[in-house]
């Protein structure tokens, strides 16, 4: 059983997921202490135990110590069924619905393969049916994890160019604190190929979307977001495409997500609208912070980094990508995927490489 202190390095859920998705792919059981430790609520969370439920749901796994609050879970994973068509999460919080997907998705990418036996090398093969995982209540935008468009537009892009197709249909947005999301998520198992993002190539243009619910509309939060992105953007004379939306929502809420489609990467930054906060300057900042990571001349932003690292090592050959910065969090899943994968990442300035046991 590996064993993995939860209150290592950014000491987050990222751990936990990275850890159980990987044990499921590997067939290695986990045992997770000290998890989210030193946060201010400690222990698991509402998306944090929901995610590890529906990971032990998809594999037939065992999970020891799964309640809210609890610091310590152990997972056995067991088989993914061949012939599962879909699962549905129920989540009757805000939590989550993105952070429940990081979980869920390196898995069910590789079902085929685990299905078969560990034996089998991870590479593309015919691909078996789709699984579809439906969402029931949730938020696709809240604090603390990737928006929805962030991660359709930028994360799944990019996974997207490691060969693998993940797709995304929202019946209805969910925001902090009610929640309420309906939203479905199928994903083709196949395998991941090695690739290697370093040179980005020319701007393409800069997709923005901003978002908010219909309660808002009124007070055209969505169209105030955007012109907080224009003043920061507009004197560049940048290339962009501007989308304005609004959802019927159970609660108020807004959010938005720039893009940044180069030749050969994507890069982005969303931003969430917060009660006494100007629409204008959560525009702003969202725009901001993507020119800060566009001066890097890397392919991938900060926040992308670490969620990229596992598909990386699954793929099993060199791969290397560049990064606007190295963060903790990137460091801590680098330290959790080499105690399940057998490999090396490397580090030079804001080159990561991976290196395979050969």
């Amino acid at each position: 059983m590996i064993e993995i202190d939860g209150a290592t390095g950014s000491g987050g859920g990222q751990i936990l997921r990275t850890a159980c998705a990987l044990s499921v792919v590997t067939k290695k059981p986990c045992h997770v202490f000290d998890i989210r430790h030193g946060r201010p609520k400690p222990g698991l969370m509402p998306q944090h135990l929901l995610g590890l439920q529906a990971l032990s749901q998809l594999c037939n796994g065992k999970l020891e110590g799964d309640s809210l609050g609890s610091e310590e879970i152990k997972f056995y994973p067991g088989e993914i069924n061949r012939g599962r068509a879909s699962i549905n999460v129920k989540i009757e919080t805000a939590g989550s619905i993105t952070l429940v997907l990081q979980a869920l998705i390196p898995p069910a990418l590789f079902a085929r393969a685990i299905a078969k036996g560990k034996e089998e090398t991870l590479v593309s093969s015919p691909a078996l049916e789709p699984l579809k995982i439906t969402f029931d209540g949730g938020a696709t935008d809240t604090f603390f994890s990737p928006t929805i468009d962030y991660f359709q537009y930028i994360f799944l892009k990019v996974l997207g160019k490691m060969g693998e197709k993940v797709e995304i249909n929202i019946l209805k947005r969910g925001y902090y604190p009610e929640g309420g999301a309906k939203m479905e998520a199928t994903i083709y198992p196949s395998g991941l190929r090695n690739f290697n993002l370093t040179e980005r190539g020319k701007l393409q243009k800069i997709l923005v979307i901003s978002g908010a619910s219909e309660f808002l509309k009124n007070k055209k939060v969505a169209e105030r977001q955007l012109a907080g992105v224009r003043e920061i953007l507009g004197k560049l004379k940048l290339p962009i495409e501007e989308k304005v939306e609004y959802y019927p929502t159970p609660c108020p809420g807004s959010q938005i997500c720039l893009a940044a489609l180069f030749e050969n990467a994507v890069m982005g930054t969303d931003n969430l609208g917060k009660l006494g906060k100007r629409a204008e300057d959560v525009g702003k900042e969202a725009a901001l912070e993507l020119l800060k990571e566009q001066k890097s001349q890397a392919c991938l932003d900060k926040h992308l980094a670490d969620q990229i690292l596992p598909y990386m090592a699954l793929a099993k050959n060199k791969s290397s990508i560049t990064v606007s910065e190295i963060t903790n969090h990137c460091k801590t899943n680098i330290w959790v995927i080499e105690k399940f994968i057998e490999g090396k990442f490397e580090i030079k300035g804001i080159l990561i490489t991976w290196l395979p046991t050969v």
